[in-house]
Formats: structure tokens, sequence, C-alpha cells
């Protein structure tokens, strides 16, 4: 039981970390990468606590500006 959480945990960074990586790039290439970036991190917060620290700051800094 333990070795599946193990390999959730490793495929959710994977596609986590890919995404995220994507959205950086899209910051210097065209595309929506304000939009990709917190994708990447809502996938890493499910597994991540850091991850799910920067979203919520991210989510936070959203709100305030919006004001």
């Amino acid at each position: 039981m333990k070795t599946l959480k193990q390999i959730k945990r490793i495929i959710v960074g994977v596609i986590g970390f890919t995404i995220l990586l994507i959205g950086i790039l899209l910051l210097v290439l065209p595309g929506p990468a304000f939009i990709v970036i917190p994708i990447g991190l809502g996938i890493l917060a499910t597994e991540f606590a850091w991850a799910k620290n920067i979203l919520e700051k991210v989510k936070q800094k959203i709100k305030n500006k919006n004001r």
C-alpha cells in the first residue's frame, strides 16, 4: 500500500513539474503562462505541501489585485 502512494507521488510530481516547466517557458514564449503555471502548482499541491503554500500565496495576490 505504501508503494502505491509513493508511485502516485512520483507520477503527480512528474506531471506537475512538466506542466509547471511548460508554464515557465511560456513566460518568454507566446502562450498562456499565467494560466498554465497555477495549473501545474495545483497538480503539485495535491501531494506536496510547499506547492500548496505557493499556490495559496498566488491565490491571495490575485484576490488582493482584484480589489
